[in-house]
Formats: structure tokens, sequence, C-alpha cells
């Protein structure tokens, strides 16, 4: 089985294609290679070295001709994207980046087909953006494998468009599109980005290192989170299931833990300890609570369990994991001594 995963160099595409290895198949399948295209290169030499591994640079849009020619393609994760906060700033970089590249690689998959080679699966990676409170029809308390996506940003609008597209290529048979909403993934490992869900991680990863973060929303804010192993277990889950268990085409939302952002620091000040927490900040940034607040917290979902998927426990459990794996990341001198890195 031969895989493209675009967004290859972010922590996400990383960590798939580290899975990926690991498993050794996908669907019942040996895989015999992974590319992994973005903009800049892997930086994980033991990624990298893997043999099965190859690496494409340049800009989605216009590489696409190149990725394809690598192929074909049995399947892809479509991961790459423009952030939330990007979108909002940027509007032309956010249609390029999101929207155009997604046409134009649905469409060469499209061209793949049409040349005699089985439709390819296709993960798209949407979001919980899709979601929000319009004038019309006003965002629930609960959000439930049927409630209408109204989103409210640039980001999220791409994404719903995006889903629709999937949707429609499979109906035509030129692909075996799946697509599933990811929750706010925390806790990320690596350098702060442009997402307005960006806080959700920096509030711990940056205490962690001696460094200082700012919440920018009310403590009392609740956000649908996931930890990033089980955000790449539900994809997984979701590219394996067959057509029948997926349940048409409509994208499925992974299980969320629903927490309220004092609840994430007061699980924080328990395994790192009080010193570390003195480094968060709390000054209101309006634009992005407006952002965070249009976002659901809350789901009830039969399609996710039915899978298998279940959130994770607590958000304690979810900062272990990000210890766990990224211990050297932790350089305050207080945590490192209470989490005994020391």
């Amino acid at each position: 089985m031969n895989i493209l995963i675009t967004g290859g160099a972010g922590f996400l595409g990383r960590g798939l294609a580290t899975a990926l290895l690991q498993r050794g198949q996908l669907g019942g399948r040996n895989i015999e290679r992974i590319m992994l295209a973005d903009l800049v290169a892997p930086q994980d030499t033991a990624l990298v070295d893997d043999e099965r591994i190859s690496v494409s640079t340049g800009d989605l849009q216009a590489h696409v001709p190149v990725l394809m020619a690598a192929g074909p393609w049995d399947a892809v994760f479509h991961l790459a994207s423009a952030v939330s906060g990007e979108c909002e700033t940027n509007f032309d970089l956010g249609l390029h980046a999101n929207l155009d590249s997604t046409r134009a690689l649905l469409d060469a998959c499209r061209l793949q087909t049409a040349e005699g080679h089985a439709p390819p699966l296709f993960f798209f990676s949407s979001s919980v953006a899709v979601y929000g409170s319009d004038a019309a029809i006003p965002l629930p308390a609960v959000v439930r494998d049927d409630t209408l996506p109204t989103p409210q940003s640039s980001y999220g609008i791409h994404k719903f468009v995006c889903e629709q597209l999937v949707a429609d290529y499979t109906r035509k048979g030129f692909i075996d599109g799946r697509a599933a909403r990811l929750m706010t993934v925390s806790v990320r490992p690596g350098r702060p980005n442009g997402a307005a869900s960006g806080f959700l991680s920096g509030l711990f990863r940056e205490p962690m290192a001696g460094q200082r973060s700012n919440c920018p929303v009310s403590l009392d804010t609740e956000v649908a989170i996931a930890s990033p192993a089980t955000t790449i277990a539900g994809i997984l889950v979701v590219a394996e299931a067959t057509r029948e268990a997926f349940g048409g085409r409509t994208a499925i939302n992974l299980p969320a833990l629903t927490v309220s952002v004092r609840d994430m620091l007061h699980a924080f000040e328990a395994l790192v300890g009080a010193e570390p927490l003195t480094l968060v900040t709390c000054e209101p940034d309006d634009g992005i609570a407006r952002i965070v607040a249009a976002w659901p917290s809350r789901f009830e979902s039969q399609r996710a369990p039915a899978l298998g998927l279940t959130p994770d426990p607590d958000f304690g459990g979810v900062l272990q994991q990000y210890v766990q794996h990224h211990g050297e990341a932790v350089t305050h001198p207080g945590a490192r001594a209470r989490l005994g890195l020391v």
C-alpha cells in the first residue's frame, strides 16, 4: 500500500506516519511507502530515515501534479490546512491553502481513478469549527450527529465546504472519502501556531518549559479537546471502517473531553506544582475569545462509540501523555523535580 500524507511535517502528520509505520499495515494491507508532503521537511530523524518514508516539499496546490506523479496512491490523508487565526487575518491565504488545495488534490485523485486505478481512500481532517451559533439556527447546548453546521469563521466555512466536496467525490465514485471533525488537540508539542485554540496547548507546554503563557479567554470557558494519541487513533479507526460502519458520507465527530480552562489549570497544578502556574497570565483577547466561544464544547454522538471510539477520561491523563512523550521539552526545574525527571 502506498500512502500520501499532506501536512506530513506537522505534529499530527508525523504522529500518524509513526503510527502507520509501527503497525506496518492499513486496512489489512502491508504498507510499502509513505510520502510526507508539506511546505517544509519534517525534522524527526528516526522517521525520515525509515526506508518506507519519502518527503516532498512545496506549496500543496502547485505541488499536486508532482505528488500524484509519484503515485498511484492507495490512501491519502489530507491533514494540511491554514489554521483558524491565519484564515481570519489573511482571507486569501485561507482560500488558497484550504479550499483551492483541497479541490486540486481531489481532482488529482479523480484523474487517478479515471486512469483505471481503484478509488483511493481519502481521509479529510475537518474540525468542530464547522459548528457555530447562527441567528436563525442557534447552536444547541449539546451537539449531536444531526446538528446542522453553521460555521462562524472563515476556517470553519472552509472545512465545511471541503466536507461536502469529499462527500460528493465519494458519491461519484472518484474516491472512498471519509471526513472526521477533530476536536481541539491538546497538548500539542513544538512551537505556537496561528490557531485560535493554540493557547489550550501553550498554557501548559510553555510553563513546563519555563516560559510565560497567556490565557485569552474566561477561565470558565468550556472546550472540547482530545489528546494527540486519541486523535490519531480516531483517524485510523475512521480510515479503516467499512463504508457501512462509517454510515453514509457525512463527516463524523470524533470523541471529545469537555473541560473548563479553570479545571485544566487545576489539573496542571496537581501534576507539576504551583510554581510553573505562576508563569500563566490571564489577559483577555476579544478576537480569540469570540472565535472560541462560537465552538461547541459538548457532544453527544452515536456514530463514534459505534466504531469503538471513546474520549480521553480526564485532562490529567492528557498532561501525563505529553510528559511521557515529550519529557525533554519539560525544562522548568520545579516541574522536572515534581515529575521525577531530575
